[in-house]
């Protein structure tokens, strides 16, 4: 279909932004109430499948508690501008607006009472306020370079060529390939001589080598309180165990700084942010001294940790290590061990379940050759790229949502 009420009848348009999700939408709407004539084309048959399914349906579409720190990137600073300039409360504002009803969850994650198509609905009528035109489904075929300022980049579609003075590159990453993923716009990067940050799966389930996972698997579905560490990555949420090894919340969030310790430049919080993930299975109290006071019992120790812990969990871990046995065996020594392996237990997962399981991409265009204000590749005039196609990845949390508001925000005001 072409999206109605504006269909692409013209064949030049002022900015073209190629993929129609949160990011593309949000500054198509930007760039036409400023009066520019914009094009929004994608390959998709329904308009931001990512919206829709996000949330469970209800779209945590931002978060109260946004700051640089929630994002990683190669370029960590990069972010800051956009961020401080469309703040949570902007789009807030917006949603108010269009009389959305939403709730506040936990570690100040905002969510729609009814669905996420409301957020999906107050953005394609914000384009619709811009006169924004459609191309969809609509299959990019090529781009080139055109010989005039007006047309700077020509566009040969399904629907035929468009030419177009800005091009905004809104095409995502590689997660959930199920919906449409794909590599488009590392590819556009790079052939207009753009660096791109290897794309790794970001916010996604571990997967555990077969000597560990055959001591834990048949844990799977067990959820429990801790804190997961890795570089410069420290979360506190639920871990749950899986048939492949860990995920939960807190695994989702660390998993992006263990993807990222390749990548040098401390984005994991040193040059390699760690091989293995430092787990504290005791994140509420002083395990020491909860063990000192528990150091005359005759109960088994796997007994005694199943007062914090479940059950089955803590016995194979005692197990695991030999300490099953009554708490008054042990010495102060031991004990003292046992404190640390319960604040610090290690495990280094041998890789992942995958795009098809990620929440969001690790890596991207590389933003040391984006503008910070306006989204713009410095060496090239009028290429824009913006959301989750570029190096800068969110927290679990409408951390990476309130990113595709502000970066196409900045774009929409610059294209």
């Amino acid at each position: 279909m072409s999206a109605s009420p504006h269909s692409a009848s013209s064949r030049h348009f002022d900015v073209i932004v190629i993929g129609g999700g949160g990011a593309g939408m949000m500054c198509a709407a930007g760039a036409g109430q400023r009066g520019r004539r914009v094009l929004v084309i994608d390959h998709a048959t329904k308009l931001a499948e990512k919206i829709r399914i996000s949330g469970g349906g209800r779209c945590n579409f931002t978060n109260l508690e946004v700051g640089i720190g929630n994002y990683l990137s190669r370029n960590p600073q990069f972010c800051r501008s956009a961020l401080s300039r469309y703040t949570p409360g902007h789009f807030i504002e917006q949603v108010n607006r269009h009389g959305i009803a939403w709730h506040e969850r936990e570690h100040g994650q905002l969510f729609c009472d009814d669905s996420a198509q409301d957020i999906i609905d107050m953005l394609r009528a914000e384009c619709d306020d811009g006169n924004v035109s459609w191309a969809m489904p609509c299959k990019l075929d090529g781009i080139a370079r055109g010989d005039t300022d007006e047309a700077r980049f020509l566009l040969d579609t399904s629907h035929g060529r468009f030419s177009c003075h800005s091009l905004v590159v809104a095409t995502g990453g590689l997660a959930i390939p199920k919906i449409g993923a794909s590599p488009l716009g590392y590819k556009i990067a790079e052939q207009f001589g753009l660096p791109v940050v290897a794309p790794k799966p970001a916010l996604v389930p571990l997967t555990l080598p077969p000597d560990e996972l055959a001591i834990y698997k048949e844990l799977a579905g067990m959820a429990f309180d801790a804190v997961a560490e890795c570089g410069a990555g420290r979360f506190r949420e639920n871990l749950l165990f899986t048939h492949r090894g860990l995920s939960g919340p807190v695994i989702l969030q660390v998993s992006s700084y263990w993807q990222a310790r390749d990548y040098g430049g401390g984005v994991g919080g040193g040059d390699d942010g760690g091989s293995q993930i430092t787990i504290n299975l005791f994140p509420a109290e002083d395990v020491r001294q909860w063990l000192a006071e528990h150091a005359r019992s005759k109960a088994l120790l796997g007994n005694l940790l199943a007062e914090r812990l479940p059950r089955r969990f803590a016995h194979a871990w005692c197990d695991e290590r030999g300490w099953n046995r009554p708490a008054n065996q042990f010495n102060p020594r031991e004990l003292d061990a046992i404190a640390s392996a319960l604040q610090g237990w290690q495990i280094s997962p041998d890789g992942t379940l995958g795009y098809a399981k990620a929440e969001v991409t690790l890596g991207g265009v590389d933003t040391r050759a984006l503008s910070s204000k306006t989204m713009e590749a410095r060496e090239v005039p009028g290429l824009y790229f913006i959301g989750e196609v570029m190096d800068v990845t969110g927290h679990l949390g409408g951390y990476n949502f309130q990113w595709a508001w502000a970066s196409g925000h900045a774009a929409g005001l610059a294209a």
